[in-house]
Protein backbone atom coordinates (compact mmCIF):
# COMPACT_ATOMS: atom_id res chain seq x y z
CA UNK A 1 0.00 0.00 0.00
CA UNK A 2 1.53 3.33 -1.09
CA UNK A 3 1.30 5.99 1.59
CA UNK A 4 1.58 9.77 1.41
CA UNK A 5 1.95 12.40 4.07
CA UNK A 6 -0.26 15.11 2.66
CA UNK A 7 -2.69 17.92 3.42
CA UNK A 8 -6.43 17.44 3.88
CA UNK A 9 -8.48 20.62 3.57
CA UNK A 10 -10.76 21.74 6.35
CA UNK A 11 -12.22 25.10 7.28
CA UNK A 12 -14.93 27.10 5.62
CA UNK A 13 -15.07 28.87 2.29
CA UNK A 14 -12.17 31.33 1.86
CA UNK A 15 -10.87 30.38 5.33
CA UNK A 16 -8.57 27.42 4.61
CA UNK A 17 -7.23 25.17 7.32
CA UNK A 18 -5.34 21.98 6.58
CA UNK A 19 -4.70 18.77 8.51
CA UNK A 20 -1.41 16.98 7.87
CA UNK A 21 -2.40 13.33 7.47
CA UNK A 22 -1.03 9.97 6.39
CA UNK A 23 -3.28 8.49 3.73
CA UNK A 24 -3.35 5.89 1.02
CA UNK A 25 -2.57 7.52 -2.32
CA UNK A 26 -5.85 6.19 -3.76
CA UNK A 27 -8.07 7.86 -1.17
CA UNK A 28 -9.54 11.30 -1.94
CA UNK A 29 -7.91 14.50 -0.65
CA UNK A 30 -10.44 15.14 2.09
CA UNK A 31 -11.48 11.51 2.44
CA UNK A 32 -10.28 8.58 4.48
CA UNK A 33 -6.88 8.81 6.14
CA UNK A 34 -4.85 6.57 8.42
CA UNK A 35 -3.59 9.03 11.02
CA UNK A 36 -3.66 12.77 11.65
CA UNK A 37 -0.13 14.09 12.27
CA UNK A 38 -0.66 17.83 12.61
CA UNK A 39 -2.15 20.96 11.10
CA UNK A 40 -1.35 24.04 9.00
CA UNK A 41 -3.24 27.32 9.26
CA UNK A 42 -2.18 29.57 6.35
CA UNK A 43 -4.41 32.40 7.61
CA UNK A 44 -2.09 33.12 10.55
CA UNK A 45 0.74 35.65 10.26
CA UNK A 46 4.08 34.32 9.01
CA UNK A 47 5.77 34.91 12.35
CA UNK A 48 3.04 33.01 14.24
CA UNK A 49 3.03 29.24 14.63
CA UNK A 50 1.25 28.26 11.44
CA UNK A 51 2.43 24.66 11.29
CA UNK A 52 2.31 22.12 14.09
CA UNK A 53 2.85 18.36 13.90
CA UNK A 54 3.99 15.38 15.95
CA UNK A 55 7.64 14.90 14.97
CA UNK A 56 7.90 11.37 16.37
CA UNK A 57 4.93 10.12 14.35
CA UNK A 58 6.20 11.85 11.20
CA UNK A 59 9.58 10.14 11.59
CA UNK A 60 7.80 6.83 12.18
CA UNK A 61 5.78 7.12 8.97
CA UNK A 62 8.80 8.29 6.95
CA UNK A 63 10.68 5.21 8.20
CA UNK A 64 7.74 3.03 7.11
CA UNK A 65 7.87 4.35 3.54
CA UNK A 66 5.36 7.21 3.50
CA UNK A 67 6.33 9.90 0.98
CA UNK A 68 5.56 13.54 1.79
CA UNK A 69 4.03 15.84 -0.79
CA UNK A 70 6.00 18.93 -1.83
CA UNK A 71 4.23 21.31 0.56
CA UNK A 72 4.58 18.93 3.51
CA UNK A 73 8.23 18.36 2.60
CA UNK A 74 8.75 22.14 2.89
CA UNK A 75 7.40 22.03 6.44
CA UNK A 76 9.57 19.04 7.32
CA UNK A 77 12.63 20.77 5.86
CA UNK A 78 11.98 23.86 7.99
CA UNK A 79 11.71 21.64 11.07
CA UNK A 80 14.91 19.77 10.14
CA UNK A 81 13.25 16.36 9.81
CA UNK A 82 13.69 15.80 6.06
CA UNK A 83 15.76 17.46 3.35
CA UNK A 84 14.04 19.10 0.40
CA UNK A 85 16.31 19.28 -2.67
CA UNK A 86 16.67 22.61 -4.47
CA UNK A 87 14.80 22.92 -7.73
CA UNK A 88 15.85 24.87 -10.77
CA UNK A 89 13.55 25.71 -13.65
CA UNK A 90 15.38 28.20 -15.89
CA UNK A 91 12.57 28.17 -18.46
CA UNK A 92 9.99 29.41 -15.95
CA UNK A 93 10.77 33.09 -16.64
CA UNK A 94 10.76 32.75 -20.42
CA UNK A 95 7.75 34.19 -22.28
CA UNK A 96 5.28 31.83 -23.92
CA UNK A 97 5.31 30.80 -27.57
CA UNK A 98 2.95 33.53 -28.80
CA UNK A 99 4.79 36.25 -26.86
CA UNK A 100 8.11 35.09 -28.35
CA UNK A 101 6.56 35.30 -31.85
CA UNK A 102 5.37 38.86 -31.15
CA UNK A 103 8.83 39.84 -29.88
CA UNK A 104 10.49 38.37 -32.98
CA UNK A 105 8.03 40.20 -35.27
CA UNK A 106 8.68 43.49 -33.44
CA UNK A 107 12.47 43.04 -33.76
CA UNK A 108 12.14 42.27 -37.45
CA UNK A 109 10.01 45.37 -38.03
CA UNK A 110 12.52 47.47 -36.08
CA UNK A 111 15.42 46.13 -38.18
CA UNK A 112 13.52 46.87 -41.40
CA UNK A 113 12.82 50.42 -40.21
CA UNK A 114 16.53 50.94 -39.40
CA UNK A 115 17.51 49.57 -42.84
CA UNK A 116 15.03 51.88 -44.58
CA UNK A 117 16.32 54.86 -42.57
CA UNK A 118 19.91 53.95 -43.48
CA UNK A 119 19.00 53.72 -47.19
CA UNK A 120 17.24 57.08 -47.08
CA UNK A 121 20.24 58.62 -45.32
CA UNK A 122 22.62 57.18 -47.90
CA UNK A 123 20.43 58.46 -50.75
CA UNK A 124 20.31 61.92 -49.16
CA UNK A 125 24.09 61.95 -48.80
CA UNK A 126 24.59 60.99 -52.47
CA UNK A 127 22.10 63.51 -53.87
CA UNK A 128 23.95 66.71 -52.80
CA UNK A 129 27.25 65.27 -54.09
CA UNK A 130 25.71 64.68 -57.52
CA UNK A 131 24.25 68.23 -57.60
CA UNK A 132 27.63 69.72 -56.67
CA UNK A 133 29.33 67.70 -59.41
CA UNK A 134 26.71 68.88 -61.93
CA UNK A 135 27.31 72.55 -60.98
CA UNK A 136 31.09 72.24 -61.46
CA UNK A 137 30.59 70.70 -64.91
CA UNK A 138 28.28 73.55 -65.93
CA UNK A 139 30.77 76.27 -65.05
Amino acid sequence: MALKIRLARAGSKKRPYYHIVVADVRSPRDGRFIEKLGSWNPMLAKDAERVSFDEERVKHWLANGALPTDRVLRFLDQAGIAKRPERSNPKKAEPGKKAQERIAAAKQAEEEAKAAAAEAEAAAAEAPAEEAAGEEAAS
